[in-house]
């Protein structure tokens, strides 16, 4: 490879990492082209990057912008998928894909800046998505207000039943 073709690499890998806070690193040595397309199409449909690297290049583009720990997971046939805004997506995404087959599995991460071991990585396949969270977040807040409201309108509708009933029994009466 060419010096120059080297640095546009590098330059794009740094891009990447500027505009995407979580990255997973993929062994993905047992996989077929037509599976790395499938996967790729489908993490693509998602708002995922999915980019085979190399491992020089890649550590090379890396240098401070990510934990030490990472590093040394640059090794024989690497991958990497980049999430800019919902790291529980990708890897759900990546989980679901590598249950298909068993050919995909993640060698590390960096999951908003923070080192993400591989055993770990099926803890964080298992939280709930952000947009899970905030309607949760949201159904919280919003149930006192509707218990409040619910017993502000229980006298009125019980004050209706009641006079509903004494106009029944008032001409009956008569």
């Amino acid at each position: 490879m060419k010096k120059e073709t080297k640095s546009e690499v590098v330059k794009s890998l740094e891009a990447a990492l500027d505009s995407h806070s979580t990255f997973y690193l993929v062994d993905f040595k047992r996989m077929k082209v037509s599976q790395t397309v499938e996967l790729r199409k489908i993490l693509r449909k998602n708002g995922f990057v999915y980019k085979v690297v190399k491992n020089r290049l890649a550590l090379r583009a890396l240098r401070d912008k990510c934990p030490a720990e990472v590093k040394p997971f640059f090794e024989k046939p690497t991958a990497v998928a980049f999430a800019a805004d919902n790291p529980i997506g990708l890897a759900k995404a990546l989980k679901d894909f590598s249950a298909q087959g068993k050919v995909l599995a993640v060698k590390a991460g960096v999951v908003e800046g923070q080192y993400l071991a591989s055993e770990r990585f099926d803890e964080l396949t298992k939280l709930s998505s952000r947009q899970d969270l905030l309607a949760k977040i949201g159904f919280l807040i919003a149930s006192p207000l509707t218990r409040f409201l619910r017993t502000l309108q229980a006298p009125l509708g019980n004050m209706g039943n009641l006079l509903g009933q004494l106009k029944t029994k008032k001409p009956d009466g008569q």
